[in-house]
């Protein structure tokens, strides 16, 4: 933690493993406390406000003292401005699946950084094009069971790798967490 001088006590508000490896990639030491939140967007709510609005709750769940740095993050795939959220069963997934087929679409993942009174909230856009999928393809996927507990129904580092042409913007981003607006919060700190 040589580059985070100030970063003594850490504390990752999230269940998520992919969270927890690449905050461990920037050398940080941290403990984890899950939070528990209601997710449920509220009407007529703007996907990025959404996002940040969970980071932002996410943090604020976890109790804390003054020299605790409380990271939180939430991770949403968005297609035509609409949230598609983890999906709740196998017909759910199949069908989130096949509106990305062949479509580019939006991740946003929002994060909060939080220390005593200072709060910095922040979310990254990458743009994500899928190539056409055959049914065989998302069958299969869906199979594996990859996809149950992802945002869209897919992890861009596992299984759904080869099904993505491109991406526009950071692949962090994608996977969960923004290393590089994260590292840049944390230097302000």
């Amino acid at each position: 933690m040589k580059e985070y001088p100030n970063l003594n006590n850490v504390v990752l508000a999230s269940a998520s493993p992919r969270r927890r490896e690449l905050l461990s990639s920037l050398g940080i030491h941290f403990d984890i406390q899950i939070p528990d939140i209601d997710e449920t967007p509220r009407p007529n709510e703007v996907p990025r406000v959404f996002a940040e609005r969970l980071a932002k709750e996410k943090a604020e769940a976890i109790s804390s003292d003054a020299d605790t740095v409380l990271i939180s993050a939430d991770t949403i795939v968005v297609q035509n401005k609409i949230i598609l959220g983890k999906p709740k069963d196998e017909e759910e997934a199949q069908a989130m699946l096949e509106s990305l087929s062949g479509q580019v679409h939006k991740v946003i993942t929002a994060v909060c950084v939080k220390k005593g009174k200072q709060e910095t909230v922040f979310s990254a856009v990458t743009e994500v094009e899928f190539r056409i999928l055959t049914k065989n393809e998302i069958d299969t996927y869906i199979a594996s069971g990859d996809p149950m507990d992802k945002a869209g129904a897919y992890a861009i580092q596992g299984g759904a790798a080869p099904m993505i042409r491109a991406i526009n913007g950071s692949y962090t981003n994608v996977v969960g967490l923004p290393l590089c607006e994260l590292h840049e919060t944390l230097l302000s700190f």
